[in-house]
């Protein structure tokens, strides 16, 4: 570097020209005069570092206090917590070059970490080191979410219902199965105040209480999206927030519908034309005439409720032995319970090459119902999931 006209303020020893122009001239107006290198490593600051972090984490969930807000970190211990939040506390001089660092943890006892932080660089052409030492103090907390769930706060309630019957088995863990994987989305988009409270089974179906009322609605779409059936809320007011602002809390009622696929029903509304096996109760109910075969749909009136009685199940049915087939409308079997031939009517799904058919004897009678499994029949056929055979649109 070349003499300039420059000279350090602090000791008056000149100045080396750095710019290779005038920039450092005293005499040019609003230039800027620099320190000679002795005076400024005197005052020079690598590493700005705090005395001491402290770092507020929930003794449950690990969740990290940052700003003004509780934030889930992932930290696989306490030690990476500590390294990013020192990380996040340090700086170095904006002059340094070329720098590089690195990290030693030592762990004190369980609150207390050492950290040990060694850095380089390069300042004004000469290298420049330094080592800090920097407690990390944590204090094992609370957060508001893991504070909620233990006190049981809930702001939400769903109530799964049936109408004229109760829930089956399937329905009830579906509803749970729904509960969860609704959190779980919620909590995987950062959202801290998602969580369920408590889930109990009751006499009339299940009940369950959530954080949120955005959870409930949630849950509750989705169950009669897969069973049908209506949803009811009711607002009940429960306090005011520190705003003034008024907090309700919101019940969700759920009603599936009467009737699920696999049922056989005999309508009451004076229809004459043989029992129905339920295929769907999405919209209005669907299903298929034991007697035919044909396709039956409630009217719009009637939805998916139509007057009716249960008359059984598909798996109720019973395999019997076919006698013969007569012709294209009946074919004669054995009554399951009296072993006498009886004719029957003859549905479009019968197999006329069958020598053994499902049956189910009710008030209404004798009739063939569908095989519950045609892919293996026989004994060895596997349970029959009626939820399976929705039709595409049924939605």
């Amino acid at each position: 570097m070349s003499e300039s006209r420059a000279f350090c303020p602090r000791c008056g020893d000149p100045v080396p020209d750095r710019s290779g122009s005038d920039a450092a001239d005293p005499l040019r107006p609003g230039a800027e005069v620099d320190l000679c290198d002795a005076c400024y490593f005197e005052d020079f600051d690598f590493v700005d570092a705090p005395d001491r972090i402290d770092v507020r984490v929930c003794a449950q969930c690990g969740a990290v206090y940052r700003g003004n807000r509780w934030v889930d970190v992932g930290a696989d211990d306490y030690t990476d917590v500590a390294i990013e939040e020192v990380s996040a506390a340090l700086g170095v001089h904006v002059d340094v070059d070329d720098v590089a660092w690195q990290v030693e943890p030592e762990q004190v006892d369980p609150n207390t970490i050492r950290m040990h932080c060694y850095f380089t660089g390069v300042v004004r052409g000469t290298p420049v080191e330094e080592e800090v030492m920097i407690p990390v103090k944590i204090a094992r907390q609370t957060c508001t979410r893991c504070g909620r769930i233990a006190g049981d706060y809930y702001a939400s309630i769903v109530q799964i219902r049936a109408e004229d019957r109760t829930p089956t088995s399937e329905e009830i863990d579906r509803a749970k199965e729904i509960a969860n994987t609704v959190v779980a989305e919620m909590e995987a988009t950062g959202d801290r105040n998602a969580f369920v409270t408590e889930m109990g089974e009751v006499d009339e179906g299940l009940n369950m209480k959530v954080s949120t009322n955005k959870i409930g609605k949630k849950i509750s779409n989705k169950m009669v999206e897969e069973f049908g059936g209506t949803v009811n809320d009711a607002e009940t007011l429960v306090t005011e927030d520190e705003d003034g602002n008024e907090v309700y809390r919101v019940t969700f009622a759920v009603r599936l519908p009467p009737y699920i696929p696999g049922d056989v029903i005999e309508l009451t509304n004076g229809d004459d034309d043989g029992p129905v096996l339920v295929r769907s109760a999405h919209g209005n109910l669907k299903g298929t005439r034991v007697t035919t075969g044909e396709r039956y749909e409630a009217s719009y009136e009637e939805g998916n409720s139509p007057d009716a009685r249960r008359l059984g199940r598909l798996e109720d049915g019973v395999e019997t032995t076919v006698v013969t087939v007569e012709d294209e409308n009946a074919v004669q079997i054995l009554d399951p319970e009296t072993y006498q031939a009886k004719t029957v009517s003859r549905p479009d799904y019968f197999d006329p090459d069958a020598q053994t058919v499902p049956v189910l004897k009710s008030r209404a009678g004798l009739h063939i119902l569908p095989d519950p499994d045609p892919d293996t029949g026989g004994d060895d056929a596997g349970p029959y999931d009626p939820y399976a055979n929705r039709d595409e649109g049924d939605d």
